[in-house]
């Protein structure tokens, strides 16, 4: 194994830590919901608050790493993220205290995942980049699903509180594990080139059309991360389940679907290195809008086809997401990269924080709405809303695939 390769898996290993915080938030969502009183709207909007704290940070930290030592913004960010959802488990009692303390969490998240695959892309060539980055991005999907899987178990044990705590406990291990990682480390500077920040990222046409694939990505997937946990708890309690039980079986599901991007984002980010960037994002998109626009339907069938469907679901919503991030590497100076990224997490996560909430209202506004009798339709058009940012990922595509700047992205208009 080289030098390298040790290197990312440990990178990977330290992340894997750090998302244990990442979405526990949804699988206690039902049990917050019931014991604070919350609307589906309302419950939509912590998630959306944790995207917003991520936006404040990633867009200001990522940007300086192109000034500053990366080093210092990973592990201080780390131990930020760590500490207030710590506080969250000890302090949070309604809906306004999770509103800060959720949003101070994804405060600290904003300053690890574009500056780790900064690191990565420095690490990497042009055209071993694709893979790095998709086993990168891999680690963060185990680690996200893992958020959900061990949060559900400890809460079905010993509360949420208790399962927040030990979230909190494993982010400090992984920020302590990360000195490893930052062993003889010195951050790569670039001279800067003639021409300003805005011209660098919003005025570059070709950044500008691949950010905005991103976060119509991002629309999709958070939409999704954020609500299939209850979903699958909506889908085993109309099957007789109890609540408790209910929740701790969808947790899982939740878990094993999501955790399905592990092995899709490192497989695209590869075919991403022979086929091109533009090519592989618009054939996943395309499947992952299939699935959004018909998985909520399924509500009205058994949970186990639902679980059987939220596996491929899950698989293909995540599969794109390193593609995107290697893609811009490429199409920006190295000067203006970390930059490119904040833009990149201001534009992304926004849309990423919109679209649970409007999940949530989908919701509300169709719970009690059968214009088929019996067959329920409310989780069917909730999930409609995340398949509307898929839609819109390919076309964003075809327009990038026009201009002469994505012949520098791997494999070019193939």
């Amino acid at each position: 194994m080289s030098t390298k390769t040790r290197w990312l898996l440990t990178l990977c290993l330290v992340q894997l830590f750090i998302m244990m915080v990442f979405i526990n938030y949804s699988a206690v969502l039902p049990a917050l919901k019931e014991e604070w009183r919350m609307n589906n709207t309302m419950a939509g909007s912590i998630l959306s608050v944790y995207q917003l704290g991520y936006i404040a940070s990633g867009v200001i930290l990522s940007a300086l790493t192109d000034r500053l030592n990366t080093r210092n913004i990973f592990i201080g960010s780390a131990l930020w993220s760590a500490t207030a959802n710590l506080l969250f488990a000890l302090y949070a009692h309604d809906y306004l205290s999770a509103m800060v303390l959720r949003g101070l969490t994804g405060v600290g998240m904003g300053g690890t995942y574009m500056p780790g695959i900064k690191l990565v892309a420095e690490k990497f060539s042009p055209n071993e980049r694709g893979r790095a980055i998709g086993i990168y991005v891999g680690s963060l999907m185990l680690g996200a699903s893992l958020s959900l899987a061990v949060t559900g178990w400890l809460t079905a044990g010993f509360g949420w509180r208790a399962a927040f705590v030990a979230g909190s406990v494993c982010v400090y291990v992984g920020t302590l594990a990360s000195l490893l990682i930052f062993r003889g480390y010195k951050p790569t500077m670039h001279a800067r080139v003639k021409k300003g920040l805005t011209a660098a990222t919003l005025g570059n046409r070709s950044a500008l059309l691949m950010i905005m694939g991103y976060a119509s990505h991002m629309w999709e997937m958070y939409g999704m991360r954020g609500w299939i946990a209850p979903f699958f708890t909506a889908s085993l309690i109309a099957h007789g389940s109890s609540k408790g039980a209910a929740a701790g079986w969808a947790a899982t599901a939740a878990a094993v679907a999501i955790g399905t991007g592990t092995f899709s984002t490192a497989l695209t980010g590869s075919i991403s290195d022979r086929a091109g960037r533009t090519k592989t994002i618009s054939l996943v998109m395309v499947g992952s809008a299939f699935c959004s626009f018909g998985f909520g339907w399924l509500i009205n069938w058994h949970p186990a086809v639902c679980m059987c469907a939220g596996l491929v679901y899950g698989f293909l919503v995540a599969a794109e997401s390193p593609v995107f991030s290697t893609a811009l590497t490429e199409l920006v100076e190295p000067s203006y990269l970390g930059a490119a990224m904040g833009m990149q997490s201001l534009i992304g996560y926004s849309f990423g924080m919109v679209s649970p909430t409007l999940f949530g209202w989908a919701l509300d506004v169709t719970h009690n709405w059968h214009p088929l009798g019996s067959f329920s339709v409310d989780w069917g058009m909730a999930f409609g809303t995340a398949g509307l940012g898929a839609l819109m990922g390919p076309v964003f595509m075809w327009f990038l695939r026009r201009l002469p700047e994505s012949e520098k992205m791997a494999g070019g208009r193939k």
